[in-house]
């Protein structure tokens, strides 16, 4: 099919009213994980307005339109729920009321990433409109629940329960104008300390967990802040960009980014303020690169000189997940989340690439605000994770990323997006679907999939 461009970018340009303000009825429904029905229901309003061929809602709580009548699919991702909006005195404006200028939408969710739906459902507003859908396939819109508790959560649903296996998968979280194709995994670990209580007037009689823990602390921050010379008792995450400690996979290490761990919360009991804490726990944040697996980022804590000092009464785990969805549905799962890396040369991307070139060039788009932001190569990585830890790290479905937004707005006080990003990557979507070149589809598009665990979870 001979693509129009300049029709695909006036038909997305004469909808950028309907976007913004579709965007602003989202972020104006809180929707943190698990409590995501209203702005469910503002999708489905939403999509049946602009003429989707079939709506649903699944029993996790994802909302999926349908556009065409093939037998393969093509889907597009955003997920709906936000996190929450911290300390209420951060924000200049309601962050749930908010307002727009010529250039910004300001909002919980903007960015991240109500934004990408956004532009997903008026992309196939444009596609049914103009006849764009390629033959044999059908369109997937989804707006998936539970990303920011359980990144993939929704996915591993739609594939395991609804039974639904796309060709390949779009991305709509924020790339900052860029076209991404991997990030680092994740995963979360828990360590627990065992303590002995007694009367804080005599410390000496008990075993103060906290004190234990204290040791352990101070071995993960150096774990992630130590370099990796021989002379190095823990040597830091650095070491996996280095060929001697990675030689498989330093290079995509050198992509993707270094792993880092944080302590990221802390837990105690003890049996009163005057007392002896008897057991002390923390999670560990743990981003993982390439090269590096569950299974040794969990020995590498479990090596920590204090974690073997203390012995038996240290347990290094990771974390399970299993939060009821809005629908009261428990899907659970473990607490981990594949790396994984597209070869730049893959059909998928190509045709994200390929779109973005005939559409807007080589570089990225930038609103005056994001110029100094967005100079950067048009085809990148994201440093957070994504719902592609379950897509492609968990199931090998070829995922790339485009979205509306920038990574910086994330979690921030004060989020926005712009408006110019949501017309950018409808026109986009359109005609990239349209150009994914079935005849170079090939088996093996993944350069870098972490594995799966031994818990024979799905």
């Amino acid at each position: 099919m001979e693509l129009n461009y300049e029709e695909i970018k006036e038909a997305a340009k004469s909808y950028g009213k309907d976007m913004t303000a579709f965007l602003r009825r989202m972020i104006s429904h809180p929707s943190e994980s698990c409590e995501e029905k209203e702005v469910v229901m503002c999708i489905k309003e939403e999509m049946e307005k602009v003429g989707f061929d079939k709506v649903e809602i699944d029993g996790l709580g994802n909302i999926i339109g349908w556009m065409g009548e093939g037998d393969k699919i093509i889907a597009i991702d955003s997920h709906i729920d936000t996190v929450g909006i911290g300390n209420r005195a951060n924000w200049t404006d309601d962050p749930y009321t908010g307002y727009e200028d010529d250039e910004v939408i300001y909002g919980r969710g903007g960015s991240d990433q109500e934004g990408g739906l956004a532009s997903a459902v008026y992309s196939a507003k444009i596609m049914k409109e103009k006849n764009l859908i390629p033959e044999g396939y059908k369109l997937m819109i989804v707006g998936s629940v539970m990303e920011e508790d359980c990144d993939g959560l929704c996915w591993q649903y739609i594939v395991n329960k609804d039974g639904i296996r796309p060709e390949f998968v779009i991305s709509t979280e924020p790339t900052d104008g860029g076209i991404y194709r991997g990030h680092r995994g994740r995963m979360e670990i828990r360590v627990d300390v065992k303590g002995v209580s007694c009367h804080g007037s005599a410390p000496e009689r008990g075993d103060n967990a906290i004190y234990k823990m204290a040791d352990i602390i101070s071995d993960v921050r150096a774990l992630n802040n130590n370099g990796c010379s021989d002379s190095t008792a823990i040597r830091g995450l650095v070491k996996m960009l280095d060929p001697k400690y990675n030689p498989e996979h330093y290079e995509d290490a050198r992509f993707l980014g270094r792993g880092t761990c944080t302590v990221s919360q802390i837990f105690y009991t003890s049996p009163s303020r005057c007392a002896v804490a008897d057991s002390c726990a923390i999670s560990i944040d743990r981003r993982m690169t390439a090269g590096e697996t569950w299974d040794s980022c969990l020995e590498e804590i479990r090596n920590l000189p204090a974690v073997k000092k203390y012995g038996d009464d240290v347990k290094v785990s990771m974390y399970m997940y299993d939060r009821p969805a809005w629908t009261g549905e428990v899907y659970e799962t473990e607490a981990y989340f594949p790396t994984r890396i597209n070869k730049e040369s893959a059909a998928h991307v190509k045709a994200l690439v390929d779109a973005h070139k005939a559409l807007f060039g080589e570089k990225r788009l930038s609103p005056e605000s994001q110029k100094e932001l967005r100079d950067r190569p048009l085809t990148d990585k994201w440093t957070f994770s994504t719902n592609g830890v379950a897509i492609q790290g968990r199931y090998g479905i070829p995922c790339v990323g485009f979205g509306p937004g920038a990574e910086s707005q994330a979690h921030a006080p004060n989020e926005i997006t712009w408006k110019q990003d949501l017309v950018t990557c409808a026109a986009l979507y359109a005609a990239a679907i349209n150009l994914y070149p079935t005849e170079e589809k090939t088996g093996d598009v993944t350069q870098f999939r972490a594995g799966k665990t031994d818990n024979n979870i799905e």
